[in-house]
């Protein structure tokens, strides 16, 4: 049996004082904040009173963490797919700001709708939509929650919404611990929600790719 519905959650906040671009580095894990609003985004799902049957989490320890409090509260340990990881990104370790303002990385921008400074638009959205579907149809019914990153999760909302790949990151509407519901409708996904039901004011966003 296929599953009903399926949320997409964006790890909370990453303790980041250097306030890089962390990407796809190790021993980024989430801040005090970061925890409680994992926390705030499993109740969030749990209060929907829908039974989770499948749990599914990026390899990054960001995403990992951000699993416990599910397991926590549906019992379920987290099934890893590196499918729905972070993307590459060649300004991984740096300050954007800082980066943006260095000649030598402007070569690195000539192809914003590819994007030439890390993994395509395409793959993104092709691997995430793999990960989707064998995560529907492996299901034992009821609900799944993947716990993935922010572009991930957008580049997935405009693909199914038949919106261009190309975006402003500064506009993304992934906030931190947000969850982002889908449906397999036949065979078209369709977005049902998108709710952010952690609290963020004077969260650090900055690391994402």
């Amino acid at each position: 049996m296929p599953a009903d519905r399926l949320h997409l959650v964006r790890h909370g906040e990453v303790h980041n004082p250097g306030r890089v671009l962390y990407g796809r580095l190790p021993s980024f894990g989430l801040s005090a904040d970061g925890r409680r609003m994992a926390r705030q985004a499993a109740e969030y799902v749990h209060g929907l009173e829908r039974p989770v049957t499948a749990l599914i989490a990026s390899p990054l320890q960001r995403t990992r963490e951000s699993s416990e409090p599910f397991t926590e509260l549906f019992g379920i340990e987290p099934v890893i797919d590196d499918r729905v990881i972070e993307p590459t990104n060649v300004f991984e370790g740096q300050r954007m700001k800082r980066a943006l303002m260095n000649p030598l990385n402007w070569w690195h921008l000539r192809g914003p709708e590819i994007p030439s400074w890390g993994e395509p638009y395409a793959q993104v959205v092709e691997r995430m939509e793999s990960a989707m579907r064998d995560a529907w149809t492996s299901a034992d019914g009821g609900d799944v929650v993947i716990v993935s990153h922010q572009l991930p999760i957008w580049i997935t909302h405009l693909a199914v919404a038949g919106l261009p790949t190309r975006h402003d990151p500064r506009r993304r509407r992934c906030a931190l611990s947000s969850v982002t519901s889908f449906e397999l409708v036949g065979d078209v996904w369709r977005e049902v929600d998108y709710v952010e039901p952690a609290s963020t004011a004077g969260a650090v966003d900055v690391g994402a790719v």
